[in-house]
């Protein structure tokens, strides 16, 4: 007996964990968010630049593993040349080797801008995947604190543009300097604890997120999260923890009545008129600034680093942003590369999930001065700073908060096909349409049931149809059938034979004035690509 031939298996269609699929809605709402954030970069000098989504590996930064595979945390693979490639891990490190490439052709500063998809391999999570989008603005070439007081007050903006009001997001600022201070101070400081460092550092940066138990286990010995999944901690002593803390906390811990400079008579000109003595941030920074001195005053760049966030804050306040951008020591950012200034946009909004559970939603975006990124292709140091906002992070907080229209845009109107002896006729029709600047499409599918057609239409989300048979050919005429004013009135109407009487939104017009009675249509549901 012959063997059955063996049954071929199907390939099962899966997505890797990590990464999500996205359909029109999600799309078009991306489109209007990097729309508006553009226009703001723009209005701040930036201008457009793209760099690949792969770099040699040794250009991303020296926040990558030093191993002979350094495939952690980034995606990695080797060239026919057995170099190593890999995706890149954000925007910052790529537009560093572009700037070196290109230093001698371009404008210092140079203003750039630019938006993307990232890539993380990381362990994926709620909210957590391995590729999401950014859009990024540096300027490089400046050293000026007034730089890093742009970004921040660029940040404000992009927010309010996208629909944030003001009071519901701030911009925190810190400086690296002051917190390698710390970091000295403690014993952790030098490049041979780089490793050791960088662990405290991104225990830091999770403070939003895991709380301060949290982060106080991720310094000493570890942490296991709620999957069974232990961390390694940085093994810090009790001692060198509390110091972190109370650097970490330094805002809280002056924040109160002013005290400090009641003798200032550039303060009480300000208290004047404000009988609520509420501080502005110039005072506050430089309150913190003092609280910090006398415990780094052996350390010049923690000095610098505070005095840098004093300048900050002044000019800020100058340019009238009182409250949306504030000194906050809590403020770290976990990449390595930063060497001044770091700042991070923060949601203070509260919703609730789909499943009625509260969410906030934290940090959308950050950046910082990374003045060594640029030198490690030039031998000479390079000053720059930059700004990133999460788009896929920061798109789902304003979904959940109803700033995004997340509405499938309508699709196009679909000529139906009568007749198929005449489709050259009906493709003449989608040929009027489209040179009109109207989105059409003819239906390609078996035209053998009409009905079929229609429900194609109503899938593909088109405004109307248009239908021609023989009867209305003889006439000059065409049918053009309202979807959307159909569907309404469907919803009113009790039974078939009353649709059938009423013939809800189908009218007929002249072929000479099909364009014109489309766009009608067009306008009255305010569909904007007609």
């Amino acid at each position: 007996m012959a063997d059955k031939p063996k049954k071929t298996q199907k390939l099962k269609a899966r997505l890797p964990r990590g990464l999500e699929d996205r359909g029109p809605a999600a799309i078009a709402a991306t489109r209007q968010m990097v729309e508006k954030i553009r226009e703001v970069y723009e209005r701040y000098g930036f201008e457009p630049v793209e760099t690949p989504a792969m770099e040699y590996t040794d250009a991303l930064g020296k926040f990558l593993p030093d191993q002979d595979r350094p495939n952690e945390g980034v995606f990695s693979f080797q060239d026919d040349d057995e170099q190593w490639i890999s995706l890149r891990y954000d925007l910052t490190a790529p537009l560093a080797r572009y700037v070196a490439e290109n230093f001698d052709s371009l404008p210092k500063p140079y203003r750039s801008y630019r938006f993307g998809y990232v890539f993380r391999n990381e362990k994926p999570g709620p909210g957590r995947f391995r590729q999401f989008m950014q859009f990024d603005a540096d300027t490089v070439g400046s050293g000026s604190p007034a730089a890093d007081a742009e970004m921040c007050m660029m940040a404000a903006d992009t927010m309010e543009e996208l629909g944030i009001p003001r009071g519901s997001y701030v911009v925190k600022v810190n400086n690296r300097k002051v917190l390698d201070g710390v970091m000295e101070s403690i014993g952790i400081g030098g490049d041979e604890n780089a490793g050791r460092r960088l662990t405290v550092l991104r225990a830091i940066d999770k403070l939003d997120r895991l709380g301060e138990q949290g982060v106080r286990e991720l310094l000493g010995p570890g942490r296991k999260d709620e999957s069974g999944d232990f961390t390694k901690g940085a093994g810090l002593e009790p001692a060198e923890i509390a110091k972190i803390e109370t650097f970490v906390n330094a805002r809280a811990s002056v924040r109160g009545p002013l005290l400090a400079y009641a003798g200032d008579a550039s303060v009480q000109q300000r208290l004047a008129g404000d009988p609520d003595h509420k501080e502005n941030e110039y005072d506050v920074a430089r309150r913190i600034a003092d609280a910090l001195r006398d415990t780094f005053h052996d350390s010049k760049n923690a000095l610098e680093g505070l005095d840098e966030l004093v300048e900050i804050a002044r000019l800020v306040d100058a340019a009238g942003y009182h409250s949306q951008v504030i000194i906050d020591p809590s403020v770290v950012r976990g990449l390595e590369y930063y060497t001044g200034p770091v700042y991070e946009v923060e949601l203070l909004l509260d919703t609730k999930d789909e499943k009625g559970r509260p969410v906030r939603f934290g940090s959308v975006g950050g950046g910082g001065r990374y003045d060594g990124l640029v030198s490690r292709f030039r031998g000479e140091p390079v000053p720059a700073t930059g700004f990133s906002i999460g788009v896929s992070r920061l798109q789902a907080a304003l979904t959940m908060l109803g700033k995004l229209d997340t509405r499938p845009e309508f699709g196009p109107v679909v000529v139906t096909v009568f007749d198929r002896d005449r489709i050259p006729d009906y493709q003449k029709v989608v040929a009027q349409l489209r040179n009109a600047n109207i989105r059409a499409e003819l239906y390609l599918g078996n035209p053998r049931n009409m009905g079929n057609q229609l429900k194609y239409a109503d899938r593909r989300n088109s405004p109307c149809v248009i239908i021609q048979g023989s009867d209305e050919r003889a006439r000059g005429e065409v049918q053009i059938k309202d979807l959307i004013e159909g569907a309404k009135a469907a919803a009113a109407i009790a039974s078939n034979q009353e649709w059938r009487e009423t013939r809800p939104a189908q009218f007929s017009c002249a072929e000479a004035e099909l364009v014109a009675k489309v766009r009608e249509v067009l306008a009255r549901h305010d569909v904007k690509w007609g």
